[in-house]
């Protein structure tokens, strides 16, 4: 199979309104988050909220093996259209990779069908995120654990359903924990969720952090490049007693 095709979707609201995370993302984070993707080998396009059919149109799904999403301000703004056409490209094999404040998107509520909700405290203090399955292929080349000098604080209880797989776990400063590197499948699709990533700080600079979503993109993309949405049907039996 040919290198995946990845879509980097961001709001790309930010960057134009606040001052500090323009001079940390210039050119805007889905620029960043698309990088070292690209210096991986992979193929890369990016979409943002204010384009029409916010970037996610069927022709862009179709030549689209996974979805890298990255989402806080304006969850309300995307269309419910256009979050059910990603939904079912999700259940019919797309890759997703959902980071940070993306655990409250409507697409992401609606695929793990809770409230998604979580305890949070933006205090800019030490994030130390432990690997937990270093046999997965998302852990490929990372330490034991890495750390971040200056991130959002998330919490548990986080309301997701149980993760097929738990690849890494965060700490933080304050006492808090959070089951940060979350995989799912939902229909023939495989959904990444990982924690780090707020606007303020440069996380999504950290060699680490790119090559967990560079991981998580390869491990989400499809084995197969036609879809299809997983259906009911009435079938006749294979053999007759």
């Amino acid at each position: 199979m040919n290198a995946p095709r990845v879509t980097v979707w961001n709001e790309f609201w930010y960057e134009r309104n606040v001052d500090e995370v323009a001079r940390l993302y210039p050119d805007g984070i889905h620029a960043a988050l698309a990088k070292p993707l690209r210096e991986a080998g992979l193929v890369v396009h990016t979409a943002t909220l204010e384009e029409p059919e916010h970037g996610l149109s069927d022709a862009v799904l179709a030549g689209t093996d996974v979805l890298v999403w990255w989402g806080h301000k304006r969850h309300d703004d995307i269309s419910d259209k256009v979050v059910e056409r990603v939904h079912a490209q999700v259940l019919g094999g797309m890759g997703l990779v959902v980071l940070h404040s993306g655990h409250y998107s409507k697409l992401f509520k609606a695929l793990m069908g809770t409230t998604c909700s979580l305890r949070w405290r933006l205090d800019g203090q030490r994030e130390r995120i432990w690997v937990v399955a270093p046999g997965h292929p998302i852990a490929d080349g990372l330490p034991a654990h890495f750390e971040l000098e200056r991130e959002e604080a998330y919490g548990e209880f986080f309301d997701v359903p149980e993760p097929d797989s738990l690849v890494l776990v965060s700490w933080f400063k304050g006492g808090e924990v959070f089951r940060s590197g979350c995989c799912f499948t939902r229909g023939h699709g495989r959904i990444f969720y990982f924690r780090p990533g707020h606007e303020t700080y440069p996380t999504f600079h950290d060699s680490n952090v790119q090559k967990v979503i560079v991981n998580a993109a390869r491990w989400a993309a499809p084995t197969r490049r036609e879809r299809r949405v997983p259906e009911s049907m009435l079938v006749e039996p294979l053999e007759t007693f």
